[in-house]
């Protein structure tokens, strides 16, 4: 039986520099928010595409958290950096900017849009 090998991020969080995957493009719109291109791929999305008219591309609109956080994934900043840039963006959001932003980055992550430096 073979083990689900599940790549770990470094020991200290802060300091991960996190990239995005260029395999998704993505836009802004005027209003400054980002909207990622999935394309569709793979047996299901065929059948559905087919039978049931689905797009070939997805296309994933961020919110303005979602935007500021998205455009600081540069591969240069580290997590810490964007917490600031991110506190600096929504400063009445600042008590709970840690938990909003460590959580829409695992969820980047789990969906390989982000991925870090190594």
């Amino acid at each position: 039986m073979a083990k689900n090998k599940i790549k770990k991020i470094p020991q200290n969080y802060m300091d991960t520099v996190m990239v995005r995957n260029p395999l998704y493009k993505w836009s802004e719109n005027k209003d400054g928010t980002v909207v990622i291109d999935v394309i569709n791929k793979g047996l299901h999305n065929s059948i559905a595409q087919k039978f049931f008219h689905k797009p070939k591309t997805s296309h994933i609109s961020l919110d303005k958290y979602g935007s500021v956080l998205w455009k600081s994934v540069n591969g240069t900043n580290t997590v810490y950096d964007i917490l600031n840039i991110m506190s600096e963006a929504f400063p009445d959001e600042k008590d709970n900017m840690l938990k909003r932003v460590i959580a829409f980055m695992q969820t980047l992550y789990s969906n390989k849009y982000i991925s870090y430096k190594k």
